[in-house]
């Protein structure tokens, strides 16, 4: 065993350099006491045996342990001449291994330390040998010693020296591995006291011949040493055949493993939303359960195969449920929850040799007993399942999914935090928040880069790429036409407005068209004209109401025509606003609207890249056009009819009045364990900014207020204007820990992310949060919650005429 010193910290250098003061200390003080009493030839003859039988080693199977039959002629030196010629040998026995080892074992530091180490543990324990046993060297005195009473003391030299040598070194590993010392000696260390008994049993047969008056060592090692080398060619042997058994078992297993990692990914493909989650979640899982404390290697295995099978039961979960893009429906959530029972039933006809089937079946259960399947808490739960559960919501926090976007690290962090000791283990959220960065480094990476738009790239590169679809890629690609047309078709009724069934369009589309401007463009029959109704992107506003006369310019002529076109100049369709756009869009996919052979209009996609759309984007455009029309035609209609009731006429969101029908249709969510949560948003100063700058800045910062609050929220959550200056959000199958964050990020991005022409105005706002049935059974009983978790400064810009009590 060598140690890396160039590795090591100041305390380990310190440790290092004192073995090697030691060592040196112990080899002065060895060639004194020879150069004062020479040995005979027969020491000459025992360095050498050791010499040459060190270099035959035999590898223990599955073991980081070599065994050799050297240590019998150390101990027969300690015997013969003490403690000063034994050292000695075991001098120049690690000084001919450290040659013979590669370029990197030969530096002083190293070579100086593996001598040091072997020469203190046999100089200490030949000399307490000699101290138990009263006698002189065999060499040195003709009278014999009954051999009974040298095996204690035969004994305590071989444990002696195994455990000074073994634990100098293992200390010096442990240093550079930053590991329980305990910890790298009885995985490195421990197979080698065979070594060192074996020895000293073969030492403890010698005694008696070498005792007697025709004890000739010579004669004793011609005998000696074929016996060994015979015992060595078998021993070896045997290993080998077990060596080869256990790779063929490895082989098997890493076969066996790879056919269900496969079926795994498979899975995860399957799962459109969440692609790429089990991977992630295996990684992550098995760092943390290393930097948990579990070194048991069944134990470890057992996360690496749950952590990758753990969604194995969404095979039985209808992929409609899989990925709604809103919050599921009691009924729909039991379905989702048969999952982990399911997959564990699966599982359990495997026989696996180390316990995946409970940490798949369990991975759900709560600290506090009101998970599933089975309602487990505390230290009922495996530890592999309750690691496991912590890995799975981060991943989940931090990744994008169709009823939110992903939550910052530190949001994901808090929400954890908020769990702690309800919904996960305390000790293992304590850990992973300090480990965090270490353990899921992928999270922070994503923060830049969203893995929807990882997979979309993947999916359909906007330029000419020579990387071939892999075969999951292939499957997740074809799986994105058939989840448009659940999600966007079937997802949406007709109590949302058109600004709402566009957001939910976009959102599907981005995961597979890559595009810099979205235009949805809705046609005025009267004016016989296209009105850019709806735009997002780096641009939007600046096409916003755009009219476009039918059959005039690219959209025009595709809404005349009902027919799509590809990659044609943007400029066709935008004139000079696409000239002033930078960087300049140069293509266009357009595509029509049509609802029972009537035009509903034009969904226009712009990208910055030439000829960026290719067939296949065509193809998914034109089914989702297909799929939306008599849902975008239905939602037209529902805002026309209730425009003037139930719409706030400035920002376009439904308003009090809509709210109290929305609270008497949505009161029994409250009930039956489905969670509920409100965020209740109030503009701070809106009266001051009135008065300061005039009412139509005011009516602007209103507006970017809404613009900050839809981008941070899900599609099936609902923002009502619910005041002047105050706004509320109902978030369906939430619950605090994640409102709360959600409505951080909206307060920051109201404060951080300010229009480009509100830039002297300062805006800020304040935002309280309450949940159901924590905190009321009801949308009013949660509206009063929130307000009051405001500051006291914006109660008081209440508007009680508005309230819905």
């Amino acid at each position: 065993m060598t140690v890396p010193t160039d590795r090591l910290d100041a305390g380990a250098r310190i440790y290092v350099s004192a073995v090697i003061v030691a060592g040196i200390a112990t080899v002065v003080l060895s060639l004194r006491a020879l150069l004062i009493a020479p040995v005979r030839y027969d020491w000459f003859l025992l360095a050498l045996l050791t010499l040459l039988t060190g270099s035959f080693t035999v590898r223990i199977p599955s073991v980081s342990a070599k065994l050799s039959v050297s240590e019998t002629f150390v101990f027969a030196a300690v015997l013969l001449f003490g403690p000063a010629a034994a050292t000695m040998i075991v001098v120049l026995d690690t000084l001919i291994i450290s040659f013979w080892l590669g370029k990197a074992s030969r530096r002083p530091s190293r070579i100086l330390f593996n001598m040091s180490a072997p020469s203190i543990a046999i100089w200490m324990a030949a000399h307490t040998f000699y101290w138990l046993s009263g006698v002189q060297p065999l060499a040195l005195t003709p009278t014999p010693r009954p051999t009974l009473t040298l095996l204690l003391p035969l004994f305590a030299l071989a444990v002696l020296y195994f455990l000074l040598n073994s634990i100098l070194i293992a200390a010096a590993v442990a240093f550079e591995k930053r590991a329980p010392l305990f910890l790298v000696w009885r995985r490195n260390f421990l197979w080698l006291s065979l070594n060192y008994f074996s020895g000293a049993s073969v030492a403890a047969l010698l005694l008696p011949y070498l005792q007697s008056e025709q004890g000739d060592f010579a004669r004793v090692v011609g005998v000696l040493l074929p016996l060994l080398f015979i015992s060595y060619l078998t021993f070896k042997t045997a290993l080998g055949r077990v060596d080869d058994a256990n790779s063929h078992l490895l082989e098997l297993n890493r076969l066996y493993l790879s056919t269900i990692e496969t079926l795994a990914m498979a899975i995860d493909a399957k799962d459109q939303i969440t692609h790429g989650h089990i991977r992630r979640v295996q990684r992550q899982a098995v760092r943390l359960a290393t930097a948990v404390g579990v070194t048991e290697t069944r134990q470890i295995q057992a996360i690496e195969a749950a952590a990758l099978l753990h969604d194995m039961g969404k095979l039985a979960v209808p992929e409609y449920i899989l990925n709604k893009p809103g919050p599921l429906t009691p009924a729909e959530f039991e379905k989702m929850k048969l999952h982990a029972s399911v997959g564990a039933d699966i599982l359990s006809a495997i026989e696996f040799p180390y316990p995946v089937v409970p940490i798949v079946r369990h991975h759900h259960e709560n600290w506090d007993g009101t998970g599933y399947p089975d309602k487990l808490a505390g230290a009922q739960i495996p530890i592999g399942a309750r690691i496991l559960s912590v890995v799975d919501c981060f991943d989940a926090l931090t990744s994008d999914r169709p009823y939110r976007p992903r939550l910052a690290t530190k949001d994901a962090l808090k929400v954890l935090a908020d769990r702690r000791g309800q919904m996960y283990d305390p000790l293992i959220v304590d850990l992973f928040m300090k480990v965090h960065s270490e353990i899921a480094p992928e999270a922070t990476a994503s923060n830049g880069v969203s893995p929807l738009t990882a997979i979309s790239e993947a999916a359909f590169p906007s330029a000419p790429s020579s990387t071939r679809f892999s075969r999951l890629e292939e499957i997740t690609a074809s799986g994105e036409e058939m989840l448009a047309l659940f999600d966007i078709a079937k997802g949406l009724t007709g109590r949302l407005g058109f600004s709402d069934v566009s957001d939910v369009i976009l959102k599907h589309l981005r995961r597979m068209v890559p595009s810099s401007l979205f235009v949805f463009y809705t046609y005025d029959a009267d004016a016989d004209e296209l009105v850019a109704s709806y735009s997002s992107g780096d641009h939007g506003p600046l096409v916003s109401h755009l009219r476009i006369p039918l059959g005039q310019r690219l959209s025009g002529w595709v809404g005349a025509n009902r027919q799509t076109i590809r990659n044609s100049d943007p400029v066709l369709d935008l004139g000079e606003t696409a000239r002033a756009i930078t960087p300049r869009l140069r293509a266009c996919l357009a595509s029509p609207v049509v609802a029972h052979d009537t035009l509903v209009g034009v969904i226009s996609m712009y990208s910055t890249t030439a000829d960026a759309f290719s067939d296949d984007h065509q193809r998914v455009v034109e089914v989702v056009a297909r799929q939306v029309a008599h849902v975008v035609q239905q939602a037209l209609a529902f805002d026309s009819e209730r425009h003037g009731a139930y719409r706030d006429q400035l920002t376009g969101l439904p308003n009090v009045e809509e709210l109290r029908q929305f609270a008497t249709t949505q009161r029994p969510l409250g009930h039956g364990g489905a969670p509920m949560a409100l965020v209740y948003i109030d503009v701070l100063d809106l009266k001051a900014i009135n008065s300061e700058h005039g009412r139509e800045v005011g009516d602007r910062v209103l507006n970017h207020v809404v613009s900050c609050a839809r981008a941070n929220i899900r599609p099936a959550d609902v923002l009502f204007r619910y005041a002047s200056d105050e706004f509320v959000i109902v978030l369906l199958h939430t619950d605090r820990a994640l409102a709360a964050a959600i409505g951080n990020r909206i307060k920051q991005a109201v404060q951080s992310q300010s229009a480009q022409d509100l830039r002297t105005v300062r805006i800020n706002a304040s935002v309280g949060v309450a949940s159901m049935p924590h905190d009321g059974d009801s949308v009013e009983a949660l509206i009063g919650v929130a307000r009051r978790h405001l500051e006291p400064a914006a109660i008081t810009n209440a508007d009680g005429s508005n309230s819905i009590h």
